[in-house]
């Protein structure tokens, strides 16, 4: 009965540490290119406007 509650603890830990390095990993992330293009398309159209 322990070993079972140990081993469902265990499982869940690590699976809240895969997404937890998950994230850190994305936020140190640099933008991509497409990201970048796909932000620039609606400053360069208010720009324009007067």
């Amino acid at each position: 009965m322990l070993v079972r509650r140990f081993t469902i603890v265990c499982l869940l830990m690590s699976l809240f540490g895969m997404l937890f390095a998950i994230l850190v990993a994305e936020a140190g992330r640099p933008p991509r290119s497409w990201d970048q293009a796909s932000s620039c398309r609606f400053g360069c159209v208010n720009h324009f406007r007067p």
